[in-house]
């Protein structure tokens, strides 16, 4: 800066306003580096007078200014740079201003630093980089918290990082994120700006990385991973590889790792784990290991690969009970990686329910009474069929998502589960009920004690004293329905209720939709392209049951539900417009199965949303209350083709036939297969008779083999019905039974009675007060400690509260924590924080004392 410059600047300093009770106005002009020593001598202001310190002069000024002369103005010009014990003049600065005008002071006033030595002799290291206004500008946005030569050096390293926080986390993460050492562009701009020693430093001080040659940005890597690692795997597993990490730096190193993890920029860690994986080779070095040694560790992706592994293995092999499968689930669907392979856990899951079925059902089924085993199917056997299903929907994602590390040996789980649905499920439950049903069927038709779908219409619709809607989605099987009745039951304000009608025989479309309808008789009767269901002599297809149902009742009308649902509301509110009776025809489960057999069951999801959301349009939009859906038959389905042993041949009476599918058979009367099981129907009397396979068996023909209806199976057979009152905000019925209709979720407390942590790890126990029933739903919490001020001091655990048993010992929950490598005061409170994710319930907060009595200093290097 030129003198004159220097002189326009102080006189303008000297002209502005004093501070109240000040009469005059001293500025130290502070040039250590005597920059302006000899132009001092030169200069005069028009405003202040010059005083010129030299090494004798200090008592004479001192005197001057505190004795002689009060009321003018001063510049001190000061070119040393003296201790605070050897300065004279001390106290007269801490009244007075300060000046500068060399190039580091002046940078210094840009950025925002405080004028401090300590600070001014390191930023000439960085000279280099500090020539440019845009890296001092992001240097000026840490200025007020640069005190300190190390604060200066972080300052720099995080703005050449381009980080937002004076954190070694965040500068390390930064190089570690800029991809390998030959390519790291980071690594290249501390080497051009002076700030690479500066960095190891940095990096060997938090993690413990040391290098005896060239540090390297690939070892410093893998030294901090394998380091965070030692937070939950034993060393033991890492024997060899000693050298490589530092079990005492694990803490900070831990942090730094699942911080990372837990941050937007997740991603960009992926591509260095999968090196360090690849380097060490430690997918091999860990696949030695047993899932107990690895189910509590989440750093690594590859180790969700080796615990799913290994669990299909001992699933194959029959080597794992379904606890165990459960238990390795619930620690792992907490951790960070679960999501990336969410389905094939999902899968695994769904494996050990069955497991835990045939557990319980070891003896197999032994009912002498078809109502008996009929409520026994309807209350507990459905769930097999449901967990099948599940599994099947997640087999479906992992075809589009396939991880080759587990591919293999998926698809020899996917034939386990099929063994054990289809070989023993299925075979054994059709026997029993075969058995028992044979003479039934063939003298009366129908199982006794049961609700029939003949009566449906006066039974379900004709008594409601309200409009009702009645929803006929095809081929909605019982366990599908049950889904679709307990979400309404979660996310509406409903009376729900779920029951079972037995549907007509042959278990067919056209016979189950025209027994939905009102009738008096239902008949049979030729047409050239096969059979005709009358209703009353009326035939039942899709563009006839309007009229049918407007025989009944003048204000009906049957709609399809692809038509409804493409419809504006106003159109919608149109149509059901004073009508009493709206019956809507939905079809996604029966076309997927004519259409693609591999995805019926992803199709029975698809049903259960499309439903779920027509019913809240009609309860919405349309004014609706009252809801019933039902079905016109169930079906049967394995993923696994037949074998030949499981179809039966049609030659003993294929002349007699009229109709076929491969679970049903009529004929004229003449007929008289070998092998079936005769029907006793409405048909009869027009001159043809009904036979059912035996248990599971296919009739050879064309057509589908893994989906299949038609036949008397319990799959088939039962049709759901489901009653959905809804309940409007305000209504009396709803205000009176709040606590009934309220879903809840589950809430979540401390068991742990000690509320005194001694140590950075420590585990606690968590109690799930209500178990997963009726309006009580599951809820997924974070657990984690703060201190006074609401700041995190801990990892945040996830809990899903989501268990159904009612033995309160199987719904605690153990879990660990990390504290954060900072220093603890035990005379300080701090919480643990137990807080719904939902954000629904209010958080709760448990006190809690931290008596650690490792030091941890503030951070200088």
């Amino acid at each position: 800066m030129a003198l004159e410059d220097i002189k326009t600047s102080l006189e303008k300093r000297f002209s502005e306003s004093l501070p109240e009770f000040y009469n005059r106005r001293i500025i130290f002009w502070n040039d250590e580096e005597r920059e302006f020593a000899g132009e001092i001598g030169e200069l005069e202001l028009s405003n202040a007078e010059v005083l010129i310190l030299s090494e004798n002069n200090n008592f004479q000024a001192k005197k001057l200014l505190s004795c002689d002369d009060f009321d003018n103005n001063y510049l001190v010009y000061n070119p040393f740079d003296y201790d605070i014990e050897d300065d004279w003049l001390l106290d007269i600065k801490l009244y007075s201003e300060e000046f500068r005008a060399d190039q580091l002071s002046m940078w210094m006033q840009e950025m925002n630093i405080e004028q401090i030595p300590a600070v001014r002799s390191q930023l000439k290291v960085y000279k280099g980089f500090l020539n440019a206004a845009s890296r001092r500008k992001l240097i000026s946005q840490f200025g007020s918290e640069i005190t300190s030569a190390s604060s200066l050096k972080l300052a720099v390293l995080a703005s050449i990082c381009k980080v937002k926080d004076l954190s070694p986390k965040e500068i390390i993460r930064a190089v570690m994120a800029d991809g390998p050492d030959l390519e790291n562009d980071l690594k290249m701009e501390m080497l051009k700006y002076n700030a690479s020693e500066t960095f190891w430093r940095l990096v060997e001080k938090m993690t413990r990385y040391s290098s005896e040659g060239s540090p390297n940005i690939d070892d410093m890597n893998i030294h901090i991973v394998l380091s965070a690692l030692t937070n939950s795997l034993q060393e033991k597993y890492l024997a060899g590889l000693e050298a490589r990490y530092s079990a005492f730096a694990s803490g900070f190193c831990y942090e730094l790792i699942y911080e990372w993890l837990h941050s937007d920029k997740k991603d960009e860690l992926v591509e260095v784990m999968r090196t360090v994986e690849q380097s060490l080779k430690l997918a091999q070095r860990f696949d030695k290991l047993e899932i107990s040694d690895l189910v509590d560790t989440e750093i690594l992706p590859c180790i969700d690969d080796l615990v799913l592994s290994k669990l299909m293995e001992k699933v194959v092999n029959n080597t794992i009970n379904p606890d165990e499968i459960i238990a390795v689930i619930e620690k792992r669907r907490s951790m960070i990686w679960y999501s990336d392979s969410e389905p094939y856990y999902n899968a695994l899951m769904q494996v050990a329910l069955m497991k835990k079925f045939k557990e319980s059902h070891i003896q197999g089924f032994h009912h002498a009474i078809p109502k008996d085993m009929w409520d026994a199917y309807a209350s507990d056997y459905y769930r097999m069929d449901s967990y099948y299903r599940a599994f099947h929907v997640e087999f479906a994602k992992n075809l589009t998502a396939m991880n080759e590390a587990v591919d293999d040996i998926f698809k020899s789980v996917v034939d386990e589960v099929e063994g054990l649905y289809k070989n023993w499920y299925l075979d054994k439950l059709a026997e029993n009920w075969t058995n028992i049903i044979a003479e039934d069927l063939e003298n009366q038709g129908v199982i006794s004690g049961v609700p029939l779908q003949d009566d449906f219409y006066k039974r379900e619709v004709k008594t409601c004293d309200n409009k009702v809607f009645v929803i006929v989605s095809d081929a909605l099987r019982y366990d599908v329905a049950y889904d679709i009745s307990e979400q309404l039951r979660i996310e509406t304000k409903a009376d729900v209720k779920i029951k079972s009608q037995q549907s007509v025989y042959p278990s067919k479309t056209e016979f189950g939709m025209a027994a939905l309808l009102p009738h008096k008789k239902l008949s049979l009767a030729s047409k050239p392209s096969g059979l005709n269901v009358l209703c009353d002599g009326m035939t039942t297809e899709m563009a006839d049951r309007d009229n049918i149902l407007k025989t009944a009742n003048p204000n009906s009308i049957a709609v399809r539900y692809k038509d409804l649902i493409l419809m504006k509301r106003d159109e919608q509110r149109e149509l059901v417009k004073g009508m009493d009776i709206v019956y809507i025809y939905h079809d996604t489960i029966d076309s997927m199965g004519h259409n693609d057999e591999m995805n019926v069951l992803p199709a029975c999801e698809s049903a259960k949303a499309e439903i779920v959301a027509l019913v809240k349009l009609i309860t919405g939009a349309l004014n609706g209350v009252n809801v019933v859906i039902t079905s016109d038959h169930g079906f049967l389905y394995t993923y696994k083709p037949l074998g030949s042993d499981e179809k039966m041949e049609r030659s003993s009476f294929k002349d007699n036939i009229v109709k076929q599918g491969r679970r049903y058979v009529i004929t004229d009367f003449d007929a008289r297969p070998d092998f079936l099981i005769p029907v006793k129907g409405f048909y009869n009397e027009d001159g043809f008779m009904a036979f059912t396979p035996r248990e599971n068996i296919r009739i050879k023909g064309s057509g589908g083999q893994n989906f299949v209806h038609g036949g008397a199976s319990l799959q088939e057979m039962v049709v759901p019905v489901i009653n959905y009152k809804f309940l409007r905000a305000g209504s009396k019925g709803y205000e009176n039974n709040r606590d009934k209709y309220d879903a809840k979720p589950v809430s979540l407390s401390l068991l742990s009675s000690s509320r005194k942590i001694s140590n950075m790890i420590f585990s606690m126990n968590f109690y799930q007060k209500e178990a997963v029933k009726d309006n009580f739903v599951p809820c997924t919490y974070e657990v984690f400690m703060t201190d006074e001020d609401g700041n995190k001091i801990s990892d945040v655990q996830k809990i899903i509260a989501d268990r159904s048993s009612e033995a309160n010992v199987d719904r605690e929950y153990r879990v660990t924590f990390n504290l954060k490598q900072q220093k603890y005061n035990r005379f300080d409170t701090y919480f643990l924080v137990i807080q719904d994710m939902d954000g629904i319930q209010m958080p709760v907060k448990e006190a809690m004392e931290i008596d650690i009595s490792i030091g941890f200093t503030e951070f200088e290097f």
